[in-house]
């Protein structure tokens, strides 16, 4: 029975080592879709440094416009690319054979992006790059191993290298930064978040309405039920 104790306790350690050098923590996202000014300055990010390649074609000009409350001419001015149309979808200018001749197959459309992957998923992807001279491209994520992406905001960011760390629990890797870019940490922290606040605003636009006509809702079933209440008592009084 010893045994048995000995080698169960033993198989738990060893799984555990394995989970902790493996699993990586997500960092959290700030995600705030109230802030209308956070969503504009997502916007013009996305459009700056992911619209040469994604798309979101579910998404309008016209819709952020609206949906942030500045006039239409403010988003072509400071999101939109030039030229474009305030009705346009934001569509990507790669097409499909260049696409699939530089990365190997076509960048995905980024509308559902936050909602299949989630916020804190994108939020640490994007700040998870690492420098990696035998890949292909040079770079490699902590998050998305031999991610296909390069890193579109390492100017930004900076260069980082990937660290092995050793611990009694396992082996764990971590990412140092040894060339900083045009932002410090803090200010591109803030533009991750952003950027993610924005994607998760383009995987459902009609979030924040949604929401807050949950409260009449509420309101309206909690007077429909007093409403039921009195007509059934109503109804039965004459019975007992």
């Amino acid at each position: 029975m010893k045994s048995f104790i000995t080698i169960l306790l033993l198989l738990l350690t060893l799984s555990f080592g394995v989970h902790a050098s493996e699993e990586v923590k997500l960092q959290e996202a700030n995600i705030n879709l109230t802030d209308k000014a956070s969503l504009l300055r997502g916007a013009n990010h996305y459009v700056t440094y992911c619209l040469g390649c994604h798309s979101a074609k579910y998404m309008r000009y016209l819709r952020i416009a609206l949906d942030a409350g500045v006039d239409e001419k403010t988003v072509l001015k400071d999101i939109a690319p030039e030229g474009a149309s305030i009705y346009d979808q934001l569509h990507s200018a790669m097409n499909k054979h260049d696409a699939e001749k530089w990365f190997g197959t076509q960048p995905p459309d980024l509308s559902l992006i936050a909602r299949s992957r989630g916020a804190d998923w994108l939020y640490s992807y994007l700040k998870s790059y690492y420098i990696e001279p035998g890949s292909p491209r040079g770079v490699n994520n902590l998050i998305f191993e031999d991610t296909a992406m390069p890193n579109p905001l390492w100017q930004l960011q900076g260069e980082q290298h990937a660290v092995s760390r050793k611990t009694i629990w396992g082996e764990y890797t971590e990412l140092v930064l040894e060339e900083p870019g045009t932002l410090s940490e803090r200010e591109f922290d803030l533009f991750v978040n952003d950027l993610v606040n924005f994607l998760v605003y383009v995987g459902e636009p009609v979030q924040m309405e949604r929401q807050s006509m949950g409260k009449y809702v509420i309101i309206f079933l909690f007077m429909f039920l007093v409403i039921a209440y009195l007509l059934k008592k109503e109804y039965w009084k004459d019975v007992h």
